[in-house]
């Protein structure tokens, strides 16, 4: 096994690490197979939190390493603006087939931050086609992570992510985040807190409805501590949006493919929103790829506002649908379908939520929270919050488990082909090492 000494990664500007730390004491991984990571020392580690909730079917999948080298040596890169190559328009079909109604036009980035940027310059677009380019002011919430381009950081509302970063866009409101105290150790969807989505409602009383683009939300806020929605909040958003002609944008970038037991979380709680941003785990993770899914009604008014053989849309990255990503895509779709992994998801959930929230008499617990396949742990934070779950996080790698933490939440979101076995393996080492905290 290759060995790495700490000097030689001081080039590299890690990102969201604490890179004097990380250098110091690096954890390297080499290599990754189905469930698992090895990492520099040759010691096996279990993926409890899918890369960053993006490989869903596992590492080192050959079929998608297959696809992206045959698609490499047949066409390895072709201009997406005014040109086009036949994977791109299969992928925008086959994503069509899985979204709900009639998000039927599938716009192509590279990750979720590009995602959430081009929805929200397709929303002004919309608008000022229609003839409402008033509409410049945009919704979010509080303790949601959108991304870190300047429109994602905007729309964010993660204090960390933003106190540095003070020109960001004008005119973004949030609302409170969704978490109670009263709501603790809940089990899916809280039955109390519908009533959060009327901060809606006074955003459009303060600005007017006529000002505000859209509302984005994430079904279930990911990064930030899997806070799942109450019963009755998405359908209240629903209905503000419809009522005053805003947007509903739903960030399915952590949520989608397979997550919650169906294709996207709007499905699972029929909800359907007039966008969805959508990343991760649409290649696997094998290559990068990011894209939006537009109603048909937004498409058409936009591109039926321009001249004929004009460009509708001023917007679009030169990677845009490249033929590698495209070919990861298909190869993933597939796997998802040929082995039924979003059903998988839905039949493995009730075992994967009771094991984690069985870990709720661990004392250094103060919360847990999950929905489908994907669970928050709060540990109690220190004196300086994030510290403890820094350390958690590191006490656990040790222990052989990986898990993503933000502050003090550990987020666990095992590969959707886990056994029952691997849940049991992720949980038996979280309660060993946190009750030695």
């Amino acid at each position: 096994m290759t060995q790495y000494a700490a000097n030689t990664l001081e080039n590299q500007w890690m990102p969201f690490t604490a890179n004097r730390e990380f250098k110091a004491d690096p954890r390297l991984l080499v290599r990754g197979q189905g469930m698992y990571y090895w990492n520099h020392k040759g010691e096996k580690i279990i993926d409890a939190s899918s890369g960053l909730f993006c490989v869903s079917a596992g590492h080192g999948r050959p079929e998608i390493a297959e696809a992206v080298g045959k698609q490499l040596l047949e066409l390895d890169y072709g201009p997406p603006f005014q040109m086009g190559h036949p994977a791109s328009f299969e992928v925008a079909r086959r994503v069509a087939a899985l979204t709900p109604d009639d998000l039927n036009h599938i716009f192509f980035g590279n990750s979720g931050s590009e995602a959430v940027d081009t929805a929200l310059k397709i929303a002004m677009a919309y608008y000022r086609a229609r003839g409402e380019g008033q509409r410049q002011r945009f919704v979010s919430r509080e303790r949601a992570y959108h991304g870190v381009n300047i429109g994602g950081t905007s729309m964010s509302g993660l204090m960390k992510n933003r106190e540095t970063f003070g020109a960001v866009m004008p005119g973004v409101s949030h609302m409170r985040h969704t978490w109670l105290p009263e709501n603790r150790f809940a089990k899916g969807q809280p039955e109390r807190g519908a009533e959060l989505a009327e901060d809606l409602q006074r955003f459009v009383d303060l600005f007017g409805g006529h000002t505000i683009a859209a509302c984005m939300v994430e079904p279930i806020a990911g990064s930030t501590g899997i806070l799942v929605p109450p019963k009755g909040y998405l359908e209240r958003l629903r209905e503000i949006c419809d009522h005053h002609g805003i947007l509903l944008i739903f960030d399915e970038v952590i949520c989608g493919f397979g997550r919650t037991g169906k294709a996207f979380a709007a499905q699972s709680f029929g909800v359907t929103p007039d966008m969805m941003t959508m990343a991760k785990a649409i290649t696997n993770a094998a290559q990068p790829m990011g894209a939006v899914a537009v109603r048909e009604g937004i498409y058409e008014t936009v591109i039926d506002a321009a001249p004929e053989g004009a460009i509708e849309l001023f917007h679009g990255y030169t990677y845009s649908g490249h033929p590698a990503a495209c070919a990861a895509a298909l190869a993933t779709l597939d796997i998802y379908e040929k082995e039924g992994l979003f059903e998988r998801a839905a039949e493995l959930s009730p075992y994967f939520l009771d094991a984690v929230f069985a870990l709720q008499d661990v004392d250094a617990i103060s919360d847990i929270r999950g929905y489908g396949m994907l669970a928050g742990i709060d540990v109690a934070p220190g004196p300086i919050p994030g510290v403890r779950g820094q350390d958690v996080m590191k006490r656990l790698f040790e222990a052989g488990v990986y898990i993503k933490f933000t502050g003090d939440c550990g987020l666990v979101a095992p590969p959707l082909v886990s056994e029952k076995s691997d849940i049991d393996e992720i949980c038996t080492v979280i309660r060993e090492v946190l009750g030695a905290v």
